[in-house]
């Protein structure tokens, strides 16, 4: 984590840049140290126990997480670490995004089931800075920012999962009623797979929900959002009765049992309209975006711990002697770590937890710069960051969460049959995080919002804005001399990323006749940006490492900075050239996908 905030992204000075150095001196390390401790004094300690007690659903308004979460989480709220990153003027101590990223970094490996409930709270928050009226924010960001309350998400519904122009949730105004100067709204319907829908931590939550007005149009233009809170709120903020939001079951689920993941059920519940009419689903992109990078650190800080429990057992489990003869001549047989095939594992879980960390710091830093533009008042750089991050997004979400899915994989394989058994921990890491390239929008989903929405509605600019600053930061690398094989992974790069831009054009060609040829692109198309990022950084992971080792005297540290070399070359070696095969399928004909009938994908013989 240091070397990439000091060595590799130099946050020192990006904070410098941004007239924030003074405030937040000191703090990187301090927030680095104190969520350490509670990384592994409090929550590690927790995660397996998690596992296995789960939830549990008392009454339809009372649901119990497992031992020790409550606690956790009061340490957290008291603390005031909900409100690292939220302004001041709600309480929060308005330090830059960047920071709640490395806390989460620390805090998602030591125990990601707990950590969600004050991360759905963060988009809950965000959506409300945003969009929410003066009255609202009063009434909702304090106890929200301060981590009295939390908050959820609540789109999904039976009848309908990412296809959200199905809601059909309602929400009624009622006549002649206001509070604070706001329209009631009662909002009717049920919500399902709604992630910490509820449970004991806080004393209330704010839902924050999608639902349709009387008249409203149909599809996605007729969808509004509405903050529903589990308990009413008195005008001075304080919590009363509850507000008809009831618990109709908690899912039986693979994984993430720490988490309750629950149908609410909407019986004329009070609300109170966020942002505007019919622009719900726009609004809560707010919060969409949010988790989507959330999830992003799940995929990276699954692959963190699948590699750190793998790596003490790769060192520790003798079997067979080396293929290039004896490494372990008193031990009965060599540590599994000399075997090239083990090695390919815990390089993969190595190159993926820690280019993935590289890759959503990079999006940290992007949103520092957002944040200071819009304290500012420069709206048009505001908006270059926001359209960066908005590209940048789907890739982070779809690749790392894939990539973290195979690491854990990995860590299974790592531990042969051993991985299988509950007690040696491997198999929870591949559970908790099957469901990450699934949530806030599946893998095939992220690649149609990144090249139909975002590059091909977009003619273009996006990817081209992209690349344009990878080949100027490889450029940099060619031009300044630096040679062996840093100079030669530069090359390799620039080639890479001249491809993926033609592949763009081609797809866009194809397009034109048949638009299932975007579709039939989609997913191998944000793969192959994905892999293309991962290289991007380690070459410049690699590039900061060389630096180093170039500066400094003989230390213990070289061999820090040996190994980020070292894996940099696997990186360029043997995931780099998985492009190639994405490279074909990107382009692949449409007719071998596309042409079979649906009833012929299986023949009944019986009639």
């Amino acid at each position: 984590m240091r070397f990439l905030i000091n060595d590799v992204f130099d946050f020192p000075a990006h904070l410098e840049k941004l007239g924030l150095a003074d405030k937040t001196e000191g703090m990187i390390d301090a927030v680095i140290d104190e969520s350490a401790k509670i990384g592994e004094e409090v929550l590690a300690p927790l995660n397996e126990i998690a596992d296995a007690e789960g939830c549990t659903h008392v009454s339809p308004t009372e649901i119990t997480t497992p031992k020790g979460f409550k606690e956790a989480y009061g340490i957290y709220r008291d603390g005031g670490w909900q409100g690292l990153s939220f302004p001041e003027t709600y309480g929060g101590m308005g330090m830059p995004f960047s920071f709640s990223i490395f806390q989460a970094d620390i805090l998602a490996a030591a125990n990601w089931t707990w950590l969600m409930f004050p991360g759905l709270s963060k988009g809950a928050i965000n959506t409300l800075v945003a969009h929410g009226s003066e009255p609202l924010k009063d009434l909702l960001l304090t106890p929200l920012v301060s981590g009295e309350w939390t908050g959820t998400m609540c789109l999904t519904e039976p009848q309908c999962g990412s296809d959200l122009a199905q809601v059909s949730t309602k929400a009624e105004p009622v006549a002649d009623e206001t509070f604070l100067g706001m329209q009631k709204y009662k909002v009717s319907g049920t919500k399902i797979f709604i992630s910490c829908g509820d449970h004991d931590l806080a004393d209330n939550i704010i839902h924050c929900v999608l639902a349709r007005l009387p008249g409203a149009p149909e599809g996605t233009r007729g969808i509004s959002l509405f903050a529903v809170p589990k308990k009413l709120v008195g005008e001075d903020g304080s919590v009363g009765d509850l507000n008809h939001v009831n618990v109709g079951r908690i899912e039986d689920k693979m994984g993430c049992h720490g988490s309750p993941t629950c149908e609410l059920q909407f019986e004329e519940a009070e609300g109170y309209l966020i942002g505007t009419a019919h622009k719900g689903l726009n609004h809560m992109f707010t919060f969409i975006n949010t988790s989507r990078v959330g999830t992003a650190v799940q995929g990276m800080a699954a692959a963190e711990l699948a590699f750190q429990n793998s790596l003490w057992y790769a060192k520790e489990r003798l079997s067979m002697r080396s293929l290039s003869g004896v490494k372990n001549p008193d031990g009965v047989a060599d540590p599994i770590i000399t075997h090239p095939a083990v090695r390919r594992l815990l390089l993969t879980q190595k190159a993926v937890s820690e280019g993935g960390r590289a890759m959503v710091y990079e999006c940290a830093l992007l949103a520092d710069k957002m944040q200071a533009a819009e304290a500012e008042g420069d709206v048009q750089a505001a908006k270059r960051m926001d359209d960066r991050m908005g590209f940048l997004t789907p890739i982070l979400k779809g690749f790392l969460t894939e990539m973290g899915l195979e690491a854990a994989n990995a860590g299974i394989q790592v531990y042969g049959g051993h991985g299988y058994i509950k007690s040696n921990k491997q198999e929870q890491v591949m559970r908790d995080v099957r469901i990450a390239p699934v949530w806030e929008g599946t893998t095939q989903i992220q690649g149609l919002d990144l090249l139909g929405r975002k590059v091909m509605l977009q003619k273009f600019r996006p990817i081209n804005e992209h690349c344009m600053e990878l080949y100027k930061s490889t450029l940099g690398i060619l031009l300044k001399g630096e040679g062996g094989k840093l100079r030669s992974h530069a090359w390799t790069l620039l080639k890479h990323v001249a491809e993926w831009q033609m592949l763009t054009l081609k797809v866009a060609l194809r397009a034109r006749k048949n638009k299932d040829a975007i579709g039939v692109a989609a997913e191998d198309y944000l793969m192959m940006g994905g892999y293309v990022s991962l290289a991007h950084h380690w070459l410049h992971m690699e590039q900061a490492a060389v630096r180093a080792l170039k500066a400094a005297d003989k230390s213990e540290e070289d061999d820090f900075y040996t190994a980020k070399i070292q894996t940099s070359a696997f990186v360029f070696d043997q995931l780099l050239p998985r492009t190639r095969t994405l490279a074909q399928t990107i382009i692949a004909p449409l007719d071998s996908l596309m042409d079979i009938k649906a009833d012929h994908f299986s023949f009944d013989h019986s009639k």
